[in-house]
C-alpha cells in the first residue's frame, strides 16, 4: 500500500459473502470475434470453468447478427447485432443505444438475467453502462450489481498505435482514463503491472474509494505441450517455408494489427538474413488489417524468407505449429500481457521478446531470451535461442514450468474467487476484501486534486 492509499473498511472475521452457487456474473466486451485474441481466449476459459466454479456466467459480445449460444448448463453467450468498429473493421462495437434505448438488446439481457456482478472489458462504449448501473440511473433496471472494469490493454498505447505520438492524444488518454473510465466502476481488475500503471495514474484524487487487483491470464498447458513435436509436421513447415532441413523456423502468432509493432518482425529477420552460418525463416500465423501491407513489404524486402499461414482456426493445428518451430519472436514492447508467448513457452518453443511490457509478468531471463526492442538486439536474442545454443534446454524446461504454473484452471479459479467477493461488496458497508488489492485510489476533491 502507498502512503496516500485509503484502506477499505474491515469486514468481521469469518463472515461469508454470497452462496457461490447463487452468484451470477455478466461480462461485456467488444474484443471478441472469430479470430480475435487474448480477451476472447480468457472469456472462453471462464465459460468452460463455470460448472466447476459453481457460478453462472453470461457473456455479451458484438456480432453481425443477434443469437444466443450455450457452451454448457452454467454459461451463455449473447451475440448482439452491432456495427463495425471505426479503426479496425475486423471488430464490431456494441453502441450505447443497446442499453440506453428502452428496447435495446443489452438492457433486455440485463433485465432478464439480473446478474450479481457486471464486468466490462472495454474503454470506449461499455464503461458508461457500468456508470449507469453503479449510480442506479439506467431506466428499467431495478437491481444494483457490482460493477467491475477489466483492463486488458492500455489506452495510451492504443492511442499511440492508431493516432500517433501527438501530445494531444496522450493528454486525452490521461484525462479520459481519470474522468470517463476509472470512476465508472466500483472496482477494477487488470492483467499485469504494466497495465496497472495507467490505472494507478487514473486512481489519483477521487471522492470515492476504488480498489485495483492484478490478475494475469493463462494457458492450456495440457493442450500446448512439447510432446506435439512431430517429424512429419516439422517437414511440412519446412516445405511451406521453402527452407532446408537445418533452417531455424521463427514463428509469430497473433493479430496483425498496429498495436503489435509488427514491422519489427521484418526488421529483425532482415538482420538475421545477413547471417552466413544459418538460414532463418519467419512464419506468421494470424490475420488482421496489416496483413496486406506486411505481405507486400516482406515480398519487397525479404523475398522467400517470410511465409504467411493466415488465421489458424484449428487449435490442434496451431498447437502443432508451436511445438515444431524453433523460436517464437514477439515484437511488441508494449504487450499488455501476452497469451501467445505463454502458449509458446508451454509448447517448448524458445521465446525471444522485448524486455518490457506485460509479458514480464511471467517472462524473465531464466525462461526467455529478452532484449531491447530493436532489430539488432532481437536478432541476437533469436540466435541465442536457436537450437544448439548453450543453456537453451535449461531455459526451455524453466519456461514449461512457468506455463504449468499459469494453467487456465488455476488462473480462472482466482478470478471466480474475486468475483464472489466483489459481488457482495456493494451490499455491505463494512466490506473488506480477503484478497488484498494491488492499490486503492487516493482521496481527492471535485477537481480531481489529491487531498490528505
Amino acid at each position: 500500500m502507498h502512503g496516500n492509499d485509503r484502506r477499505l473498511p474491515k469486514a468481521p472475521a469469518g463472515t461469508g459473502l454470497l452462496n457461490p452457487a447463487m452468484v451470477k456474473t455478466l461480462h461485456l466486451t467488444n474484443a471478441f470475434h472469430e479470430s480475435s485474441g487474448g480477451v476472447a481466449t480468457f472469456y472462453r476459459a471462464l465459460l468452460s470453468a463455470a460448472p466447476d466454479a459453481g457460478c453462472q456466467v453470461r457473456l455479451v459480445v458484438p456480432a453481425a447478427f443477434s443469437r444466443t449460444e450455450t457452451p454448457n448448463s452454467w454459461s451463455r453467450i449473447y451475440y448482439v447485432r452491432s456495427p463495425r468498429a471505426p479503426f479496425n473493421g475486423a471488430y464490431r462495437m456494441i453502441h450505447p443505444s443497446s442499453y440506453l434505448l428502452p428496447h435495446g438488446e443489452v438492457r433486455r439481457i440485463l433485465q432478464s438475467e439480473r446478474p450479481d456482478l457486471v464486468e466490462a472489458c472495454d474503454k470506449y462504449t461499455l464503461n458508461y453502462l457500468a456508470g449507469l448501473l453503479r449510480t442506479r440511473r439506467l431506466p428499467g433496471i431495478g437491481f444494483r450489481p457490482a460493477t467491475v472494469g477489466l483492463s486488458c490493454e492500455r489506452m495510451d498505447a492504443n492511442m499511440l498505435a492508431y493516432i500517433g505520438r501527438h501530445k494531444a492524444a496522450r493528454w486525452f488518454a490521461r484525462r479520459y482514463m481519470k474522468w470517463l473510465y476509472f470512476p465508472m466502476f466500483d472496482h477494477h481488475i487488470t492483467v499485469s503491472d504494466y497495465t496497472a500503471e495507467e490505472l494507478r495514474e487514473a486512481a489519483r484524487g477521487h471522492k470515492r474509494s476504488r480498489a485495483v487487483w492484478i490478475r494475469g491470464m493463462g494457458v492450456d498447458a495440457a493442450f500446448f505441450r512439447p510432446s506435439r513435436r512431430s517429424p512429419l509436421v516439422r517437414r511440412q513447415l519446412l516445405w511451406l517455408a521453402a527452407a532446408p532441413d537445418d533452417a531455424v523456423l521463427v514463428l509469430y502468432s497473433g493479430r496483425l494489427v498496429p498495436e503489435k509493432h509488427l514491422p519489427l518482425l521484418l526488421d529483425t529477420l532482415e538482420e538475421l538474413a545477413r547471417d552466413s552460418k544459418r538460414q532463418y525463416r519467419l512464419l506468421i500465423a494470424g490475420s488482421g488489417i496489416l496483413e496486406p501491407s506486411l505481405r507486400e513489404e516482406s515480398r519487397r524486402r525479404l523475398p522467400g524468407l517470410v511465409t504467411f499461414l493466415g488465421h489458424i482456426a484449428s487449435r490442434e493445428r496451431l498447437a502443432d505449429i508451436y511445438a515444431n518451430c524453433d523460436v517464437f519472436l514477439h515484437p511488441n514492447p508494449a504487450e499488455p500481457y501476452g497469451i501467445s508467448p505463454l502458449e509458446a513457452m508451454a509448447s517448448g518453443l524458445a521465446l525471444a521478446a522485448p524486455n518490457s511490457g506485460g509479458l514480464l509478468s511471467y517472462a524473465h531471463r531464466g525462461n526467455a531470451w529478452l532484449a531491447c526492442p530493436n532489430a539488432r538486439s532481437l536478432a541476437a536474442a533469436v540466435r541465442d535461442a536457436s537450437p544448439g545454443a548453450p543453456g537453451r534446454e535449461a531455459k526451455l524446461a524453466e519456461a514449461r514450468k512457468t506455463a504449468e504454473a499459469h494453467n487456465w484452471p488455476r488462473v480462472v479459479a482466482r478470478y471466480f474467487e474475486l468475483y464472489r467477493e466483489l459481488a457482495g461488496s456493494v451490499h455491505r458497508d463494512d466490506w473488506a476484501p480477503a484478497a488484498p488489492p494491488a492499490f486503492i485510489s487516493t482521496p481527492g476533491n471535485w477537481l480531481g486534486m489529491e487531498v490528505q
